[in-house]
């Protein structure tokens, strides 16, 4: 009988298995596909993922290495989530290594035991006492028996300093038979029986209602629904309450948010309305924390789970239903590495698992609203705001030839100051971080240029610093102008720094609260903010698109947003589509109680077609516009890109490349028979030298999917082999969503 053969998955961006003999003394019977080997790797250990058993090899036997250890009894990857693996690997044309190296945590990449973590407990045996005579000249030992006697479950080993308990004392204590030690479980969360809710659910308006039954008479089966709710129009009141019926079936549901800092906040809404057992993941997540979790999940130990996008992969023992709020996010999509896109791969997951998916967002992207349009996706509006909130007024307000105070007209600052002394709260919009976008010399013209990338960098004052918002690249301002030594450095634009300098000192009675990724970095930074806020006294919020992502502002009756001009002309196909979306989430934070909100918005174009659509008809109008504008150009969603991107340290080179790559692409369609697939370049990146790196890009655009896959799958291995390839970094993102 031929010696099995496993075919393994390394974490490696080689889009092969490799192969390897089974470990010693393991019986080949009980190799599962999904289970991990450690195995050894040119000079290194590393852990893989076995594919499949096989009874042949393209390697000679005789050259064949042993693995050195099986890591699991079973597999750590449910079937469902190991189908979901090798799709997205194939579809993605990513490794496949790398591809589970994503799906799993940390540490079960390096090894640690797939199962939950167990802890030593220590207990009184039964009948000792602290009186026994074998402790009477031993006071520690007597002192420790009584501690342990007044915890019927047990005291965990991890708290015996807490306690002060001496571990000599109860090692003698458990030679005497009076203690003994049961490992177990450490942190099994229980959930109270009864009921699953804490808090009444809410009354649900006609329109959430309908909602509400249609998603729940489809909740058995797949089925995709696009739940397209007005800002403040309760969307996650109809998550609770669906979420209420799938744990009271006894399945789990997950729930995927774009944003970290909005995992408290959901997870605080959740713990409130749930008796249930809730596991967050994300980034901020420590590996143990982020490993039990994923644990409690696939062991039916948790019966919701939030997280990010990667929180996707997570296994459940019975999911019952998946939700993406704010569907339009692009913080959906992985913009390096495996480049999926959360949003697609939850649909893919749900129809493999016979799950429904429900994606809501008050401004949804066109690509779900065109598969809404053509019925594969179950379309469901929520016209009116939630209570007697009424929506946000919209007032374009042209600032050409007005003098702008740190990029504050004076009309927006009688709104402001008219809005504080009614006792309400402004949030004023700028999506730039920092204190000026470039530091001008006024003698010469010379800007703070990066020197790694074709890029200015900002001025952050607080911390006295130019810095790269594309590389990272930091240094001191200059003292005097590096090509004329004038000392007459002047800092040119606005950002959020400078925003909230300026609005300190024109409104010196009332806070300004900063929030953007500078002023939210450190750990419990953002929860103390939004604690602020919440406290409803008059205050102004500065911020970026952070403060647009779904946050609850109830005395927030102003939004102002400062500069809506940038959007309207730049090389990429989508930036309309953000820009209106954006407006639209920012407006949304405005009037979403008692009071009415009104929406500034500052432009230099106030009579700009884009513009007046979005303020006077709304977003639904902008998005069947801009759909008619796509379908005529042939844009996404209807025709289907792949970009192959590459970056060299020297000039011409990423060029170089990707012309050979091209050539190889046409001579291949021409075999194959492929048509309707243009070949769009190569040309230099919208922002050619970043980083030090001179970069260069190839698009592909097809009519249908298909060919244009085909074709990837023909190509890709061509691509690895050609000689130019070794002296750039080039990777392909399918479905990209940006060209830069």
């Amino acid at each position: 009988m031929p010696q099995p053969i496993l075919r393994l998955a390394l974490p490696s961006p080689l889009r092969r298995l490799f192969d390897y003999l089974p470990p010693a003394s393991v019986p080949p019977t009980s190799l599962q596909p999904g289970m991990r080997l450690r195995v050894p790797f040119g000079r290194r250990e590393i852990v893989g993922v076995l594919v499949e058993v096989v009874d042949h090899s393209a390697v000679p036997e005789a050259k064949l290495k042993p693995a050195l250890e099986l890591l699991d009894t079973r597999s750590p990857l449910p079937p469902a989530l190991f189908r979901l693996c090798l799709w997205t690997a194939q579809y993605y044309q990513h490794s496949l290594g790398d591809t589970f190296s994503w799906a799993l945590p940390v540490l079960l990449r390096q090894g640690e035991p797939a199962e939950a973590r167990q802890e030593r407990f220590w207990h009184v045996t039964d009948g000792a006492r602290p009186e026994d005579p074998r402790l009477s000249r031993a006071p520690r030992q007597r002192e420790a028996l009584r501690t342990i006697a007044q915890h019927p479950h047990g005291v965990a080993h991890s708290l015996l300093t807490q306690l002060e308990l001496s571990k000599d004392s109860l090692d003698l204590l458990l030679q005497k038979g009076l203690l003994r030690i049961e490992t177990r479980r450490s942190h099994q969360v229980q959930r109270h029986q009864g009921s699953w809710l804490l808090q009444p659910e809410l009354p649900l308006n006609q329109e959430q209602r309908a909602a509400f039954e249609a998603i729940r008479a489809g909740l058995n089966g797949f089925q995709v629904s696009l739940l397209a709710g007005v800002t403040g129009s309760g969307k996650t009141e109809v998550y609770l309450q669906l979420i209420h019926q799938v744990l009271k079936a006894g399945k789990q549901a997950l729930v995927l948010i774009p944003e970290i800092n909005l995992g408290p906040q959901t997870l605080a809404r959740f713990e409130k309305r749930f008796n249930a057992r809730i596991a967050l993941l994300h980034s901020n997540v420590n590996d143990r924390e982020r490993l039990d979790a994923w644990l409690a999940a696939r062991d039916g130990e948790a019966d919701i789970i939030i997280g990010t996008r990667s929180a996707l992969f997570t296994p459940m023992k019975s999911p019952g239903l998946i939700i993406l709020d704010e569907e339009h996010d692009a913080s959906y999509k992985q913009q390096e590495g495996l480049r999926y896109h959360a949003r697609d791969l939850a649909i893919v997951r749900a129809r493999q698992e016979n799950l429904p998916v429900l994606l809501g967002s008050a401004t949804p992207s066109l690509e779900s609203l065109h598969n809404a349009h053509s019925g594969r996706y179950a379309l469901l509006k929520l016209t009116q705001r939630a209570g007697d909130a009424q929506a946000p007024r919209f007032l374009r307000l042209d600032v050409k030839s007005r003098p702008l105070d740190s990029g504050i007209s004076g009309p927006l600052q009688q709104a402001m100051a008219q809005t504080l002394a009614a006792g309400q709260q402004v949030l004023v919009f700028l999506n730039r971080r920092g204190f000026a976008p470039s530091l001008l010399c006024h003698d010469c013209g010379w800007l703070s240029q990066c020197p790694r990338c074709d890029a200015r960098m900002t001025l952050h004052q607080r911390h006295n610093e130019l810095r790269c918002h594309h590389c990272g690249h930091t240094e001191r301002p200059p003292r005097s102008c590096p090509d004329c030594t004038s000392v007459d450095l002047r800092p040119v634009g606005t950002g959020t720094e400078r925003a909230e300098e300026r609005l300190g000192i024109i409104f010196p009675d009332y806070p300004v609260l900063r929030i953007d990724r500078d002023s939210t970095s450190r750990k419990g930074s953002m929860e103390q903010l939004l604690a602020t806020i919440n406290r409803g006294e008059p205050c102004l919020l500065v911020g970026t698109q952070m403060l647009a992502k779904g946050h609850h502002f109830p005395r927030v009756t102003l939004v102002a947003i400062l500069d809506a001009d940038g959007g309207l002309f730049s090389a990429d196909f989508r930036a309309s589509e953000r820009m209106a979306q954006l407006i639209v989430q920012v407006a949304g934070r405005a009037g979403r109680a008692e009071e009415p909100g009104k929406v500034i918005i500052q432009t230099h174009l106030a009579d700009h077609p884009l513009l007046v659509q979005l303020t006077e008809q709304g977003y639904f109008a902008f998005a069947d516009q801009a759909l008619s504008e796509r379908r005529a150009a042939g844009l996404p969603p209807f025709s289907h890109l792949a970009l192959l991107r590459a970056e060299a340290t020297k000039s011409g080179q990423a060029e170089e490349f990707l012309d050979h790559a091209c050539h190889e692409a046409e001579q291949l369609m021409a075999q194959l028979g492929l048509s309707g697939i243009e070949l769009l370049g190569p040309v230099p990146a919208p922002m050619e030298r970043r980083a030090g790196r001179f970069r260069a890009q190839l698009l592909l655009q097809a009519n249908a999917r298909a060919p244009l896959h085909k074709l990837m799958s023909a190509w890709l291995p061509m691509v690895e082999q050609l000689p130019s390839s070794r002296a750039v970094r080039w990777s392909l993102d399918i479905d990209p969503i940006d060209l830069f």
